[in-house]
């Protein structure tokens, strides 16, 4: 059934909801739509390419509309779909963990570099690119810890890694970050002037 705009605009969450619990395929396409641009920007900060985010977000979706029931509605939708979504993403992360290369600490050069000018303003698809360059392992702690806030215990857990891992995969992430930025964008290292 074809949607068009002002039928997707006209209805509030919880309208969506509760059509979606009623197994209305119509409510669950307009949810769908409302949350995918939302649902992707997290998918896809953790995955790899944007195949295995799309992954993530139609497999979120397959468990909101399976535990709407468990939603408590007085409390924000978009709260609960994005712990659903980052759940998902760690799956996703410990299933595909097995097929992830080693990486080999060299591919990270070591500097003594205190500070790094950051001239250049980039916009979110620059910071896309850095990020697919991480390694998976690197990605998914730079995000669970600073962008989600969970600590190094916590990360831990999720990924059944110790924590002093956590801590060096943050680490390894922001150099490497720092060195892709530097070597993207041409940028000039300065130490400590």
């Amino acid at each position: 059934m074809a949607l068009n705009k002002e039928e997707h605009n006209f209805f509030s969450d919880l309208q969506l909801i509760s059509g979606c619990k009623k197994g209305e395929v119509k409510f669950q396409e307009l949810l769908y739509r409302q949350y995918f641009s939302f649902a992707m920007s997290i998918g896809i900060r953790y995955a790899g390419n944007p195949e295995d985010a799309i992954e993530i977000v139609n497999d979120s979706f397959l468990k909101v509309f399976d535990s709407l029931n468990e939603f408590d509605t007085s409390k924000p939708f978009k709260s609960w779909f994005a712990k659903i979504l980052v759940n998902t993403a760690i799956d996703n992360y410990r299933k595909n963990q097995k097929h992830e290369a080693t990486v080999f600490l060299d591919r990270i050069p070591e500097n003594n570099e205190q500070d790094v000018r950051m001239d250049i303003e980039l916009d979110a698809n620059d910071i896309l690119k850095l990020f697919d360059e991480l390694p998976d392992a690197y990605r998914v702690t730079f995000n669970l810890y600073e962008v989600e806030g969970y600590s190094h215990e916590e990360i831990g857990e999720m990924l059944g890694i110790a924590t002093s891992t956590s801590r060096s995969n943050l680490a390894r992430a922001k150099r490497m970050l720092r060195n892709l930025y530097c070597k993207h964008f041409n940028v000039v290292r300065n130490y400590n002037e």
